[in-house]
């Protein structure tokens, strides 16, 4: 697979949903497209024509306002139809603007209140190994997020746990809904402090790169313990709007006509 063509793609249909409803969360939602993109195409175990599988693996968007990039994804999956894109967060829509597992097929959990989605990707690890299904639990998480004292409660518990099958990632943007992640609470050193939590912790220079992302998780595989993939990504990125807008593209308005320039810059840049 062409997976710069893919994310590509999947950026635009992105923009396209937020763009149906005139504003929601782009920064974090471009920022994690290579991440989805890999996992769903590459190694993760489901089939969209039969969500609830026995034994599938499990994907756990703790920060659930990146719900549109996950849509987007499970769309190009087939789950569901693409025009259902178009109903983003409107009323009666099966896409909210947090992930609910209640109403989209393919969400395994439902998030946006931040720690709480990593700790239930733990406690599905947890049962995962007592039957035994040889599922892979993935989780994302962002980096704002690691200010929740929840995620290191979880963290701990992984590990003590030896939840070999939880493969984890920060999306590690530096910024958070109002300032710099750095500026209101120090995450930092964040590679030292999951390897000091028992986590095998692999640090991927350019999280949004589909080649390190892919090469991080197998190497996470094949781990004895939780693995943390720390994504040093930029938030909204693909998109020069998005990403010149900083902290204001944690979630901004987006007009058909900036969605039409965002789409002429993603089909240029191939």
């Amino acid at each position: 697979m062409d997976f710069n063509s893919k994310c590509r793609q999947i950026r635009k249909d992105i923009l396209s949903e937020i763009a149906s409803i005139g504003s929601g969360h782009i920064g974090g939602s471009l920022s994690i497209v290579e991440l989805l993109v890999v996992l769903y195409h590459k190694h993760m175990k489901v089939d969209p024509k039969n969500p609830k599988m026995e034994g599938r693996d499990r994907l756990i968007v703790s920060k659930g306002h990146s719900g549109p990039a996950v849509y987007a994804v499970l769309s190009d999956k087939g789950y569901f139809a693409k025009d259902w894109l178009f109903t983003l967060n409107q009323f009666g829509t099966k896409l909210p603007s947090h992930c609910d597992m209640n109403r989209t097929p393919g969400i395994d959990m439902t998030t946006g209140s931040l720690g709480q989605g990593f700790s239930c990707a733990v406690g599905i690890a947890k049962a995962s190994k007592l039957r035994k299904d040889n599922a892979t639990i993935y989780a994302i998480i962002g980096d704002g997020e690691c200010q929740e004292g929840q995620i290191w409660e979880a963290a701990m518990l992984a590990s003590h746990w030896k939840l070999d099958n939880l493969i984890a990632f920060i999306d590690y943007n530096k910024l958070q809904l109002d300032g710099k992640v750095e500026e209101i609470c120090k995450i930092s050193p964040l590679y030292e402090k999951w390897k000091a939590f028992g986590w095998n912790t692999i640090n991927i220079e350019n999280g949004n790169s589909c080649e390190q992302i892919d090469k991080a998780i197998q190497q996470a595989k094949i781990s004895d313990m939780p693995s943390m993939l720390i994504l040093n990504t930029v938030k909204g990125y693909g998109v020069k709007f998005a990403e010149n807008a900083g902290i204001g593209n944690h979630s901004m308005p987006l007009s058909q006509e900036l969605l039409g320039e965002a789409i002429k810059e993603l089909e240029c840049n191939k």
